[in-house]
């Protein structure tokens, strides 16, 4: 008898059957409140009816036209659409499946559109898994343990993750500006850095946002040595943080690559690089290509997403229950020592368990994690020592599922706490 690999590791005993807005149902019909979304991925909840009738009516079309042979109207219409939506002067876009492809295809893009090999990630990065992304990834030795050696020529600069540094975020920006320029001076030479990888919010690496200056910092040194800027919004895209991109939170700038996946297209397999049209023409020809990229049905399903996004106005939505949320669970850790840090943007928040010394505790994480789960509220870790209980429900999520979920938190931390 087959099963699955006993590698994969179910955060939660739930075997769902069905799901709708921000809730999924078990066999037994008992309801769960899901602040996982799929990883960030079902961005207007569970089978949002209008997704599920844009995905009927396209599977009785077109399930599948692979774009590299022939084109079709989702696929086309979808582009002119991000286009209203991705910053300015993006105008070219490659779609492929998962996010680490799209990091794959950014990498192979920025390597040959420079000419240079090497790239900057940052401390308590997450790419992907696949080969070439795991080697961009430095949130866990979990993504690259034991499949080494992975590419060479990745350098690795401080991210101003201003808690655990012990410092003020104006301090830490400073630091890790110094730090990369450490870095261009002693191991990838301005010269030969192709690009500079960076998430907005370090996603597995513990729900960090970048403080002010920081992207702003970058930009300017990409600008000044000729270096790529490609933003990593897979997790931070399309109103997760309460703007549509988490990068125009701050500074006003503009990378010279996106890649955006998981809210995409409402739960199908659907994700994108996007790029100024003349820099996507040095990619070489056959370097971008896929069998299953630009799916009609996912493409349908992506159109359905911006429309929806639009009509329910869930970017603001995202921004005020993401601040209703926070300040909930602010309340929870002043009233609890182990959570010793709360943070985040939008619907994007982490909550860090620490000993009284200051240093991680993954136990009592996991402990809330899994007493949320039995309470009724799904959760995930995430974080270098999975020590970071992450919430990221739906943007449909409303005001009562808010006050829902913070009171589930509270009791599930309590429990956690009083276990120790």
């Amino acid at each position: 008898m087959s099963q699955l690999s006993p590698v994969l590791k179910q955060a939660t005993p739930v075997v769902a059957t069905r799901g709708e807005g921000v809730h999924l149902f078990d066999a037994d019909d008992r309801r769960y409140l899901d602040f996982t979304s799929g990883v960030g991925v079902t961005s207007t909840g569970h089978c949002h009816p209008r997704v599920v009738e844009a995905v009927r009516r396209q599977a009785g079309r077109l399930i599948h036209g692979q774009y590299t042979t022939v084109l079709h109207e989702p696929l086309l219409t979808l582009t002119e659409r991000l286009g209203e939506v991705l910053p300015a002067g993006l105008d070219s876009l490659f779609y492929v499946s998962s996010g680490s492809e799209a990091v794959e295809a950014a990498l192979r893009l920025a390597r040959q559109a420079t000419g240079r090999q090497n790239v900057i990630v940052f401390d308590g990065s997450f790419h992907g898994r696949t080969m070439g992304a795991a080697a961009l990834s430095t949130a866990g030795s979990r993504f690259r343990a034991g499949v080494g050696p992975l590419i060479p020529g990745v350098a690795v600069a401080p991210f101003p993750y201003a808690f655990r540094l012990g410092m003020t975020e104006e301090q830490a920006v400073e630091h890790a500006l110094r730090g990369l320029d450490h870095v261009l001076a002693t191991v990838s030479a301005p010269e030969e850095t192709a690009a500079l990888f960076v998430e907005p919010v370090l996603g597995e690496g513990g729900y960090v946002p970048a403080p002010p200056g920081f992207l702003a910092g970058l930009r300017e040194r990409a600008d000044r040595h000729g270096i790529l800027l490609v933003l990593d919004e897979i997790q931070t895209g399309f109103g997760r943080t309460g703007t549509f991109w988490a990068h125009q939170q701050q500074d006003p700038i503009v990378p010279d690559v996106l890649v955006t996946a998981k809210g995409l297209a409402s739960g199908f397999p659907l994700s994108a690089i996007a790029a100024p049209t003349a820099l996507m023409r040095k990619a070489r020809p056959g370097s971008q290509g896929g069998t299953y990229g630009g799916n009609a049905v996912a493409c349908a399903a992506a159109l359905a997403t911006l429309d929806v996004i639009r009509d329910e106005h869930l970017v603001h939505n995202a921004a005020e229950q993401g601040r209703r949320l926070a300040e909930g669970l602010r309340r929870v850790a002043a009233e609890v020592p182990a959570v010793a840090d709360v943070r985040g943007l939008g619907l994007m928040l982490g909550n860090e368990f620490c000993r009284p010394d200051g240093s991680p505790d993954p136990d009592t994480a996991r402990r809330a994690q899994q007493a949320a789960a039995d309470l009724g509220l799904l959760l995930l870790t995430c974080g270098t020592h999975l020590n970071v209980v992450r919430m990221i429900p739906a943007l449909v999520v409303t005001a009562e599922q808010i006050d829902e979920a913070l009171t589930l938190w509270s009791k599930a931390v309590a429990v956690a706490v009083a276990s120790a």
